[in-house]
């Protein structure tokens, strides 16, 4: 049995979390213009240092539940398809398994149990006999929220490997949908434009 965090420790974490996720959510409804200007300002400064400040955006958002997908198409017309695509792998990578270990830190688990039992346990049985179709599928539908699915991995314990393959192919089946599409759609504008 884990050992359990001191209440204390448990709702600091929970706090923490809370005001990242309500400056986040601020800066994204409300000044998304800052955060892609905070990119152009990054990229045009290094390539290096956009593709930094572009990961670690892609790192940190799962915890805010807004899809990658907002985040890669205000990221299209900065960054070059094959870099950003793998970028965008590398945060759902991060992002994805944060979620997993976080939702684990918090002990959701015990509540959902005390609070939903039975309902938990049909769940995990669904999960567990198909969990890499249903990740997978989840995670390919953009109007699901990926890391919702995280959460519940993690907090259902659902095995890791499977887990994190499901998501990386339905999320980089998307990803890589948006991103190339778009640049290429871009490329025929901008081909369209020129005298």
């Amino acid at each position: 049995m884990p050992k359990t965090l001191p209440s204390p420790v448990r709702y600091l974490r929970l706090g923490g979390w809370l005001l990242f996720l309500m400056t986040f959510l601020y800066l994204y409804f409300f000044r998304s213009n800052v955060l892609t200007s905070e990119l152009r300002g990054a990229m045009s400064a290094s390539i290096v240092t956009g593709y930094v400040a572009y990961l670690l955006i892609g790192c940190v958002r799962g915890f805010t539940l807004i899809p990658s997908t907002s985040l890669v198409l205000l990221a299209i017309p900065i960054f070059p398809p094959l870099p950003l695509f793998a970028l965008t792998l590398a945060g759902i990578l991060i992002s994805s398994m944060s979620i997993y270990y976080f939702s684990e830190s918090l002990h959701l688990n015990d509540a959902f149990q005390g609070k939903h039992g039975a309902r938990v346990k049909k769940l995990k049985e669904i999960l567990q006999g198909n969990s890499t179709i249903i990740i997978f599928t989840w995670s390919l539908f953009p109007l699901f929220p990926t890391d919702l699915i995280c959460y519940v991995c993690g907090v259902l314990r659902i095995d890791f490997r499977k887990f994190i393959v499901a998501v990386l192919l339905g999320e980089g089946t998307i990803c890589g949908f948006y991103i190339f599409l778009g640049s290429y759609m871009m490329q025929l504008l901008h081909a369209t434009n020129v005298p």
